[in-house]
């Protein structure tokens, strides 16, 4: 196992909680998020504490016993508008440990930031031959109406099968990890895959799509590091090129801009451009549209942009062309590096042909 620039970090461990048997062996992490929250006083929604969290957790686990030999381990118990790049690793790290021992895993984690980690965690575990399956909920295990028992159960079901990579499963789809974002704050159908069908979908059966990839027997590489040093800016009509240089001269070391359409700019932002290019600092162009992709130099307004030096983002969701720029910046490479590998497809997250 390779492990490229390692993250310090504390975390508190603790032994895997063991329920009954079955076939396969299936690792539930916990992260927190909506599906074991709780109503405060003030009728919001918050976290429980670690005792609380095990003692439904184990409940949750029981109710898995049929579909295969589940064991409960937590990571952190967090809203997920606080996930952070240092808990990824923790889970990673986590996975990488326990690889030799259980046939898949699945990450309980909140819905927010649920494409984010799946995206890094893509990114982190290379060529995994087993699968890792993220699932949350919309609405807490303890009201009626939960997504929780569906959503969870069909996370194992997918943890058990014949796929390897990262994936989120949530309500009737299957997407890969790098491919997926989240549509809705409230429909229980949230997430989206982006410019690809989904892997499978949930019907009765789980229909999973011929070419999604299978098990193997490889050892995967774990490549860890991120540099949370960038900014993701969304154009607007009128927006002001001091805005952009002001950020510029903060230290900020990459950028995504999502762009008008294919990928066009205004000319007022063209001097940022000038300046970001002189100061080696890589600029993503992404588009404000949730389908389709960039396609620079369709029109004047995005030449513009590709003369100087933007790099692309074909067709990768805002998560993942904001997580690959922080992971290839915490790699220590530079812009010209990192414009060739945020075009590299390490899991099917981009393709820059079509």
């Amino acid at each position: 196992m390779t492990i490229e620039r390692q993250t310090q970090h504390s975390t508190q461990t603790s032994a895997p909680i063991q329920l009954s048997s079955s076939t396969q062996k299936i690792l539930v992490l916990f992260c927190g998020g909506t599906i074991l929250m709780e109503a405060v006083d003030d009728g919001s929604l918050d976290v429980p504490g670690r005792e609380a969290a095990l003692t439904s957790l184990k409940s949750l686990g029981l109710m898995l016993r049929s579909i295969a030999d589940i064991d409960l381990d937590y990571i952190v118990n967090i809203d997920s508008s606080n996930m952070h790049p240092v808990v990824w690793e923790q889970i990673a790290d986590k996975i990488i440990e326990r690889y030799e021992d259980y046939d898949g895993f699945v990450l309980i984690h909140g819905t927010d930031t649920m494409a984010y980690s799946s995206s890094a965690l893509a990114l982190m575990l290379r060529d995994l031959g087993k699968p890792v399956v993220l699932t949350g909920a919309q609405i807490p295990a303890s009201q009626i109406e939960t997504d929780t028992r569906r959503n969870l159960i069909n996370a194992v079901r997918v943890a058990t099968m014949d796929l390897s990579g990262v994936y989120v499963v949530f309500d009737q789809a299957v997407f890969a990890g790098g491919r997926v974002t989240k549509v809705s704050e409230s429909r229980l159908n949230a997430f989206e895959s982006i410019n690809e069908r989904p892997v499978a979908e949930i019907c009765v059966d789980i229909r999973v799509r011929k070419e999604a990839p299978t098990r193997h027997d490889r050892r995967p590489t774990l490549v860890k590091g991120f540099d949370t040093s960038v900014a993701v800016l969304s154009l607007f009509p009128g927006i002001p090129c001091a805005n952009l240089l002001a950020l510029l001269e903060t230290g900020v070391k990459g950028f995504v801009i999502r762009a008008f359409g294919s990928g066009n700019i205004p000319d007022t932002i063209v001097p940022f451009l000038e300046r970001a290019r002189e100061a080696d600092v890589p600029v993503v162009l992404g588009t404000q549209c949730i389908d389709g992709r960039t396609v620079i130099g369709l029109y004047e307004a995005g030449k513009r942009a590709l003369d100087l030096s933007v790099i692309q983002a074909h067709d990768m969701s805002l998560e993942t062309m904001t997580v690959k720029l922080m992971w290839l910046l915490g790699q220590g490479y530079d812009s010209s590096t990192i414009a060739e590998k945020m075009h590299t497809s390490y899991t099917g997250e981009v393709d820059v042909c079509s």
